[in-house]
């Protein structure tokens, strides 16, 4: 199994850039999907992004495509977000989360199986 810990949230501007990050401890990182939620208070948690085990694979939820990149590195047992050109609407908790599988990432948290603790996102106008 796998523990993801994020790190990288914190205060952005609108139209800047932040990059999350989340190390997952475990020796068989390489067998895990990955994945982004984010979830505001009174609000179900949200799908972001998530990724393949090999990293040729990814997909993101409408609102965040062409401002967003995950990507991982395999070497490093971590994943990343790489968010450009953020709006306010991005303010929130990020989570990242983690499920054993070589099929296509999915997109519901109840796919996944290894969370981490969150971190804020807070975007300013």
């Amino acid at each position: 199994q796998v523990q993801p810990v994020e790190s990288g949230g914190g205060l952005g501007k609108a139209a800047g850039s932040l990059r999350l990050s989340c190390l997952a401890s475990g020796r068989t990182f390489i067998a895990y999907a990955m994945a982004w939620f984010r979830q505001v208070p009174g609000k179900e948690r949200e799908f972001v992004a998530a990724i393949n085990w090999r990293g040729d694979n990814t997909v993101y939820t409408d609102s965040v495509k062409g401002r967003f990149t995950i990507s991982r590195d395999n070497y490093k047992n971590t994943v990343y977000l790489q968010m450009n050109n953020l709006k306010p609407e991005d303010t929130a908790v990020y989570y990242c989360a983690a499920t054993r599988t070589f099929r296509d990432p999915a997109t519901t948290s109840s796919d996944y199986d290894y969370w981490g603790q969150g971190t804020q996102v807070t975007v300013s106008s």
